[in-house]
């Protein structure tokens, strides 16, 4: 069964970004060093990437966070979803307007004019064709920004929550949590490496 995963890094004191985000900053000033874990070569942090690229059949994503990793200098043949990794799921971008043109043409992308829960829906649609055509079912990956998570969350559209705790304070940012209705969360997996602390919660 396709399930929706949100899946983002976060610093220890809850954002996931730097300050300053934008365009050109996409990750804003020391956000960088909470993507460290993606890069690196301790074999836990390999796998959690394998494991999380290899599931996803479809991607959610905010207009800012497209306009990152579709300008000139995101995501290339080297760097893409994934890291290293640079996998090609289907794309579903959340956005209040569809791009005049996008830099990334060979990747597959769908803009979605209508709100974050037809976003999710369209994705489901792409995952469950993609997990059609091979041995095991394939997710949903909301990988942010932080709002489109956030806002997926209190929405009640996530059913896996995993966070990638990075060893960094920001100060300051874009937060991953800024108010909503409290829940609790069955924590299902913790897995440390130096460079950060993968957790998977189960959301009922």
């Amino acid at each position: 069964m396709t399930r929706i995963t949100a899946d983002i890094s976060v610093s220890l004191d809850g954002f996931v970004t730097g300050p300053d985000p934008g365009p050109a900053n996409g990750m804003g000033d020391g956000g960088d060093a909470l993507h460290f874990w993606a890069f690196s070569d301790d074999p836990d942090d390999q796998r959690i990437l394998r494991e999380g690229t290899a599931r996803s059949g479809a991607v959610v994503l905010g207009r800012r966070l497209f306009d990152v990793v579709d300008g000139p200098d995101g995501w290339d043949d080297r760097v893409g979803y994934g890291a290293r990794e640079a996998t090609r799921p289907a794309f579903v971008v959340v956005t209040g307007s569809v791009p005049e043109s996008v830099r990334l043409a060979d990747l597959d992308w769908t803009f979605v004019t209508t709100g974050l829960p037809d976003a999710v829906a369209a994705a489901r649609e792409r995952a469950e064709a993609a997990s059609a055509t091979g041995a095991e079912d394939l997710d949903v990956v909301l990988m942010g920004g932080g709002a489109t998570v956030g806002s997926a969350f209190d929405a009640g559209l996530v059913d896996e929550l995993i966070l990638h705790l990075a060893p960094v304070v920001l100060g300051s940012g874009t937060p991953l949590f800024t108010g909503g209705t409290p829940r609790s969360l069955r924590q299902r997996r913790v897995v440390t490496t130096p460079n950060a602390t993968h957790l998977t919660y189960d959301i009922g």
